[in-house]
């Protein structure tokens, strides 16, 4: 399932909008220039399981590479994610 997401630079987070005013969201600190610390992701209830936290997760990573930042994982699910997938281990300040 793809879900539009959408960064709101102003909130520092990356947000899916959902049914019925909800939302699903990974937020982020800016703790230096060039560093994203991604420190929590959140899904509504209904919505676990689904792949959404991994499309927050993968689309953070993707403009974190866009604009060759480096990244913090404090958030367990990032931390956990950037583990399984080699490819972004890279990005890692």
């Amino acid at each position: 399932m793809k879900h539009e997401i959408i960064h709101e630079e102003k909130y520092q987070q990356f947000t899916a909008k959902l049914e019925q005013d909800e939302e699903a969201e990974l937020a982020y600190a800016k703790p230096e220039d060039g560093v994203l610390d991604l420190t929590h992701t959140y899904v509504p209830e209904a919505y676990r399981g689904t792949g959404l936290a991994q499309e927050l997760i993968n689309t953070a990573l993707a403009y974190a590479r866009q604009h060759n930042l480096k990244v913090i994982a404090t958030c367990p699910a990032v931390k956990k994610h950037i583990a399984r997938h080699p490819e972004h281990q890279d990005l890692l300040a």
